[in-house]
C-alpha cells in the first residue's frame, strides 16, 4: 500500500512536469518531499528495531533463566563494554574448541 501511493506520487510528480515546464521549483518539491519522508522513516524504523531487540533479548533472558547452569551474568550481557564483549567472545572460541 506505501509503495503504491509512493509510485502514484512520484508519477503525479512526472506527469506534471510539462505542466510547470520542467521548472527548478517544480524539481525542488520532488526533493524536499523526499527528503522529509527520509528523515521520518529514519525514526520510524528505528523505534521498530528498538521494539524487535527489547523483545528478543527478553526472550533469551526468559531462555537463561530457565536453565539453571546458565550463568546470571549473561542476562545484562549488553550492558558490558567492547573490551568485556571480546573477553567474553574469546572465551566462547577456547570452550568451543575443547
Amino acid at each position: 500500500m506505501a509503495f503504491s501511493l509512493a509510485f502514484l506520487v512520484v508519477l503525479a510528480w512526472a506527469v506534471s512536469g510539462p505542466i510547470f515546464q520542467y521548472s527548478e521549483t517544480w524539481q525542488l518539491v520532488i526533493n524536499t518531499g523526499t527528503t522529509i519522508i527520509t528523515f521520518l522513516m529514519v525514526f520510524l524504523i528505528q523505534q521498530s528495531q528498538n521494539k524487535d531487540s527489547q523483545a528478543m533479548h527478553l526472550k533469551l533472558d526468559e531462555l537463561l533463566q530457565s536453565i539453571k547452569e546458565a550463568r546470571d551474568e549473561m542476562i545484562d550481557i549488553e550492558d558490558l563494554s567492547e573490551e568485556e564483549l571480546q573477553k567474553l567472545a574469546e572465551q566462547f572460541k577456547r570452550k568451543e574448541k575443547l
